[in-house]
């Protein structure tokens, strides 16, 4: 069974950084797209980043230049992490992470893609 376990949300002034992680363990496969999604309150969930297992990586425009996604590998779990800098106020959400099988090709960060999720970290960003 995939376990997902996210930590590093909190909350943090406009300009200032975050870096989330998460912590996924029971993937047996080396090929992958792995991502962070967002979700405001009231708002749909929405794609920021993703990286596949090969490296390349897919950011949402809004993100470009400020937020950077990477994937490690710490013994038998993989760790997937979200550098977050020049945050926003609309940055305040719920910050998932989740997983998908691929074959090859390009991930996508369109949620309804992934069918691995984690539960959530709170992110709170004040103007």
């Amino acid at each position: 069974q995939v376990q997902f376990m996210e930590s590093g949300g909190g909350s943090v002034q406009a300009g200032g950084s975050l870096r989330l992680s998460c912590a996924v363990s029971g993937y047996a496969y080396s090929r992958f797209c792995a991502g962070w999604f967002h979700q405001p309150p009231g708002k749909e969930r929405e794609g920021v980043a993703s990286v596949a297992s090969d490296g390349s990586t897919n950011y949402a425009d809004s993100v470009k230049g400020r937020f950077s996604i990477s994937m490690s590998q710490d013994n038998d779990k993989k760790i997937l992490s979200l550098q977050m800098n020049s945050l926003k106020p609309e940055a305040n959400a719920t910050y998932y992470c989740a997983a998908y099988f691929v074959y090859g090709g390009s991930c996508t960060r369109t949620p309804y893609e992934y069918t691995m999720w984690g539960r959530g970290t709170q992110v709170t960003v004040s103007s």
